[in-house]
């Protein structure tokens, strides 16, 4: 008998059945509502005495979330969970990582104490640790990082074998390059200056030789999209062909989806950790192997 049952919170339903399917466990019942004064309704209609929780929710516009899953994290626990599990393809609050000014709240670890209070394990995709090695510095909970690099290289080999790579910043270098060698193309990294969330400044590497390919800008998140809308000026002043665009993590920030459909991008592929009508690389399969253990 399978002891373990796959909750989602709203928007995470495609994952979650997808998930469901695959692994032939029980989707569990929910009832979740907003009162017309904007507090949470939560009523769960499945047995989850002694069972392990699989709670998919990622976690892009945190904010709007975290009540919610606090609720029912606790509810299930409540009812008799065994343990909970959560499975946060985007995991928000990373970004600020240290003090920059005298009074900044470092929320990355308030965030990672109040998700380590209320369930037992995480696992998430390639989460943005700038100044971390690894998230169990702030996480009090075990955790599991798994990487879309393969997934990615796997795409653009079956879909673009005349590809240049272009990484974002020096720090995506070890990540591109990994990227690149798996599909068997070449890459090179662009130098970016950013004097704000949305002014950027980047200087395409020398491309000679490489013309006649297909330039894949490669980053772990879109969120902005002000790094690849500068970069795709500069290659066509350059006069390359029109790129492929391809996040980890497409935030699409804003109207930043609209500005990098229209700035002259071939196409804009991501992969689904947040859902949108950009998802084309799949992380099912990657996330398959670690719970089914």
């Amino acid at each position: 008998m399978n002891h373990k049952i796959i909750f989602c919170l709203p928007g995470n339903e495609l994952l979650a059945h997808r998930l469901s399917q695959k692994m032939n466990v029980e989707p569990g019942k929910l009832t979740m509502r907003r009162f017309p004064d904007g507090e949470t309704y939560i009523k769960i209609d499945s047995e989850v005495a002694g069972k392990e929780v699989l709670l998919v929710c990622t976690l892009h516009l945190p904010d709007d979330k975290l009540l919610p899953l606090y609720f029912l994290a606790k509810t299930l626990k409540e009812f008799g969970a065994a343990k909970i599990t959560l499975v946060a393809p985007y995991l928000a609050y990373m970004r600020q990582d240290k003090r920059f000014q005298q009074g900044e709240s470092i929320t990355s670890e308030w965030f990672a104490k109040l998700l380590s209070s209320f369930v037992d394990e995480l696992i998430t995709i390639d989460p943005h640790l700038h100044r971390r090695s690894n998230l169990g510095e702030i996480y009090a909970i075990p955790t599991q990082v798994l990487h879309a690099a393969p997934l990615i290289s796997s795409w653009i080999k079956a879909n673009i074998p005349n590809a240049v790579l272009i990484g974002p910043d020096s720090e995506s270098e070890q990540w591109v390059s990994e990227v690149a060698d798996a599909a068997g193309v070449p890459y090179v990294v662009l130098e970016k200056t950013r004097k704000g969330d949305k002014d950027v400044q980047v200087s395409v590497p020398h491309l000679a030789g490489k013309t006649d390919k297909i330039p894949v800008l490669v980053d772990d998140i879109i969120s902005t999209a002000r790094t690849m809308i500068e970069t795709i000026r500069h290659l066509r002043d350059a006069h390359l062909n029109a790129p492929v665009c391809v996040g980890v993590h497409g935030i699409f920030a804003e109207d930043a989806y609209l500005l990098l459909k229209s700035s002259g991008a071939s196409r804009i592929i991501t992969v689904n950790t947040i859902p949108h009508e950009t998802n084309g690389i799949f992380i099912e399969e990657l996330l398959l192997p670690v719970l089914q253990q």
